[in-house]
């Protein structure tokens, strides 16, 4: 399990606009990395985030360089990416992956990345910040990009 030594990171997250955009797909789990991120900003000291819900994964990127055009000092992107049959997974996770690079490099804006790829649904489950898993995967992505809009305060 990839959470095994990951950092419990300490963030201040007053007075930063903060946008959460959020994949429709799979919401148990979406709205579990929805919660976990939503706890750690809340513990953090914002409670006037905005929520910004996509289709999937694939429409992240575009999501969030909406959020940072409407004044967002960082985005937290969360969603999941279930493998299936198909090479769809691979060219989602890829595209998702590198859009979502791409607006945090051109806009200098940083975007936690919440975004589950995974073999199958128990994974995501682990990795969702429910009541037994393992990891909280959205409260991760949201302490990273905090961190990161620090930075640029």
């Amino acid at each position: 399990m990839s959470g095994a030594g990951a950092p419990k990171l300490e963030i201040d997250a007053a007075g930063l606009q903060i946008a959460i955009v959020v994949t429709s797909w799979h919401d148990t789990i979406t709205n579990g990395l929805l919660a976990g991120a939503e706890r750690a900003l809340q513990k953090a000291g914002n409670h006037e985030y905005e929520i910004w819900r996509v289709p999937g994964a694939f429409e992240l990127p575009l999501g969030a360089q909406k959020a940072i055009d409407a004044g967002a000092d960082a985005v937290i992107a969360l969603g999941v990416v279930i493998q299936g049959d198909t090479p769809h997974f691979d060219y989602v996770c890829a595209g998702a992956t590198d859009g979502l690079m791409r607006v945090q490099l051109d806009s200098g804006i940083p975007v936690g990345f919440g975004l589950l790829t995974v073999d199958n649904e128990q994974q995501a489950l682990d990795r969702a910040g429910l009541e037994g898993s393992r990891e909280d995967k959205g409260a991760e992505a949201a302490e990273a990009a905090v961190l990161m809009a620090r930075l640029n305060a």
